[in-house]
């Protein structure tokens, strides 16, 4: 018998089995094409059809306003960290907020385009939660407000969202995405890469107000700019079809689940019972401000570090994978995205047990 396996990597991360299993059976012969989705012309009907159901269900899980278009790009996230101030700065500045190691990322990536105001950081408290909103120094006049509302290393997630005024939010959402309700049109731009709660990566999706789509820096390459991509239906180059088709099938196994409103609630679930066990003892410790803690990353700590491998080592032999964390922090880091069954977060509380009573 076939040991069962829980993979709690950050990304790319746990799909849903079914996916898996369709994507198995039309590997081959997609729906009587006689082609794999991979072989495919990017132009072709067959695609167009499956591209055009994507973001149909995209638009019908995340409600997104007709006012905003959805790209479906290469490069992952860190692409955007360039081509954000590209297609939003044009000579002005723009304000950030440091939440984590991403968002510290986009800040030195945008920063070869223009001016880059920090306008509050976490930083000097190792990044264990949000600025208080009332401490962000706003510029009214900045092109765009940038924040990374879940950070995937840090397990920091924002509880909810500042007033910014007139300013365009630019809102990285990679790490939970689809994993809560959001109202899109509090952004001007929500982005994220799809290996975490989508698909497979290789793939962008960024959703972009229209009236933000005539920004863009005259030195934009076409390939980076969103009104080119978009009038070109993200096909200015060969966009990343194969996985565009398993964000496809994601989005409708997730349509099946009762879409969002229905699995925040199970996200709620798992990661209570996780943040509760933890905070139960002191064998392990979980250092973000309750209020700042992230549904779907779950940084924690042996209070004896000493015993970090043979934690792994038993885990992996449990059938619980991917749990080191990050190494810019150390320690353990569960992600229980979408995907994560909540048989894997309890299998995991019931390992951590066994492991706390052994040492």
């Amino acid at each position: 018998m076939t040991k069962k396996i829980y993979n709690f990597s950050a990304g790319p991360a746990v799909l849903p089995r079914p996916v898996l299993e369709r994507a198995q059976a039309e590997m081959l012969d997609w729906q009587g094409s006689g082609m794999s989705v991979m072989e495919m012309s990017h132009r072709g009907k067959e695609f167009m059809e499956i591209l055009a159901k994507t973001e149909a269900d995209l638009r019908q899980l995340m409600n997104i306003p007709k006012n905003y278009n959805v790209l479906f790009l290469q490069g992952g996230a860190i692409a955007e960290n360039a081509m954000i101030p590209m297609n939003l700065l044009n000579g002005g500045e723009a304000d950030y907020v440091v939440t984590g190691a991403w968002s510290k990322r986009s800040v030195e990536d945008a920063r070869a385009y223009g001016k880059i105001n920090v306008i509050a950081s976490s930083e000097a408290d190792k990044f264990t939660h949000v600025p208080a909103y009332s401490s962000w120094q706003l510029h009214h006049d900045a092109a765009y407000l940038h924040i990374c509302t879940n950070e995937t290393i840090n397990g920091v997630e924002f509880d909810g969202l500042p007033d910014a005024g007139s300013v365009p939010i630019v809102a990285d959402m990679s790490s939970h995405i689809l994993s809560r309700p959001v109202d899109v049109s509090r952004y001007g731009v929500i982005y994220g890469g799809a290996q975490k709660n989508i698909g497979p990566a290789g793939l962008c999706i960024v959703i972009v107000r229209e009236d933000l789509l005539d920004r863009a820096s005259p030195i934009t390459p076409a390939v980076f700019n969103w009104k080119t991509q978009s009038e070109n239906q993200s096909m200015i180059n060969t966009p990343p079809t194969y996985s565009i088709y398993i964000a496809g099938l994601v989005f409708e196994w997730l349509l099946a689940q009762g879409g969002v409103d229905a699995i925040e609630q199970v996200n709620i679930k798992k990661a209570n019972l996780l943040y509760n066990y933890i905070d139960s003892t002191d064998f392990y410790a979980n250092h973000v401000v309750v209020s700042n803690r992230s549904r779907m990353n779950i940084p924690f700590f042996l209070a004896d570090e000493s015993l970090n491998d043979a934690f792994l080592k038993g885990a992996d032999a449990q059938g619980l994978l991917q749990l080191k964390g990050h190494r810019m922090v150390g320690g353990m880091r569960a992600s229980i995205y979408n995907a994560m069954p909540i048989e894997g977060v309890e299998t995991l509380i019931q390992y951590m047990k066994a492991f706390e009573s052994a040492h």
